[in-house]
């Protein structure tokens, strides 16, 4: 009898489990089905000419426009990638006028390819691209909080894939409304560092620095990843950091071009460079803040090289020297 009544218990312990992975998974499918309806909701932004989420100064194109433009001289003209305003040189016409590139150059190797389409077309696959992005996000960031509770674990995805705050305008994510209505490249980002962090996790710390390079376009998100880059690639960190700065500096050697480093720096020091967050970068913002928050004991740990908070991570000094 005690045999069949343990054998019970096995079975409900197994069941269990079972039952909330499924819920799981159903959980982010309407994460993503939200987020679509959401998409849905900005697409017709993308078409319109507006000041668009800026409430200050002129009306410009979509944020895409700063990326396809600064593609296209990447390839043409490339002294000219941080030169505000449109040019006579035969470059593509985006009305009013486009927006400025102010990331690091590396991430237009990324966009190169939208160049085969023109400039709306391009925006629309851009946002599809990143969009069909969102599963493989929920899928790593769930392999990294493995060993976490579900439902901590659901929470962070929550935050990656939608922010909800549902408004009568901008569906259930103003965040996400304005990173599809603006083509802003947001996902990308996070998607870049997540897969970096996913990487490590799996023992490749040549790809993970790779990854983590790509993601580190926009220098503030990639500022903000580094503990966890770090912390993540502990077992490997020499291969990881060499190739992390190794892929940094071949990804942007561009920057030696005559013109390009000049231009970069004005547009760095003098053209007011530093924005707020807008909606859009709190996908990365929070995402990699809700990461720090369910890490924190493992930075802790970590970084804590002399053992003095052991009794909180529970990690000996022997264990850290090792």
């Amino acid at each position: 009898m005690s045999n069949k009544i343990a054998l019970q218990r096995r079975e409900r312990m197994t069941v269990k489990p079972g039952l909330a992975k499924k819920i799981f998974i159903i959980g982010i499918v309407v994460l993503v089905v939200l987020n679509l309806y959401t998409f849905i909701v900005a697409y017709p932004e993308t078409l319109a000419v507006d000041a668009g989420i800026s409430t200050q100064g002129s009306t410009l194109a979509k944020d895409f426009s700063a990326y396809y433009m600064g593609a296209w001289r990447l390839w043409h003209n490339p002294s000219q990638i941080y030169t505000y305003g449109p040019l006579a040189d035969g470059e593509p016409f985006i009305f009013p006028s486009p927006e400025t590139y102010k990331y690091l150059p590396s991430f237009l190797l990324v966009v190169s390819p939208f160049l085969e389409l023109n400039y709306q077309n391009a925006l629309l696959a851009f946002d599809l691209a990143q969009f069909l992005l969102l599963p493989v996000l929920a899928y790593m960031l769930y392999k990294l909080l493995d060993k976490k509770q579900l439902a901590v674990t659901f929470i962070v995805i929550i935050i990656a894939l939608l922010l909800p705050f549902p408004t009568l305008k901008w569906g259930f994510s103003p965040s996400y409304y304005w990173q599809w209505a603006e083509g802003q490249a947001k996902v990308f980002d996070i998607f870049f560092l997540v897969l970096s962090f996913y990487l490590a996790s799996r023992g490749r710390p040549y790809l993970s620095g790779i990854a983590f390079a790509f993601g580190f376009f926009d220098p503030r998100f990639g500022l903000l990843a580094i503990a966890l880059f770090l912390m993540y690639n502990q077992k490997n960190l020499k291969p990881a950091v060499g190739s992390a700065v190794g892929s940094l500096l071949v990804s942007n050697a561009m920057l030696l071009y005559p013109g390009m480093a000049s231009s970069f720096s004005n547009m760095v020091f003098a053209s007011a460079v530093t924005t707020p967050l807008y909606y859009y970068s709190l996908i990365p913002f929070l995402t990699l803040m809700a990461l720090i928050v369910v890490n924190f004991k493992g930075l802790v740990a970590f970084f804590d090289y002399r053992g003095i908070f052991a009794d909180y991570t529970g990690v000996k000094k022997t264990q850290q020297a090792a």
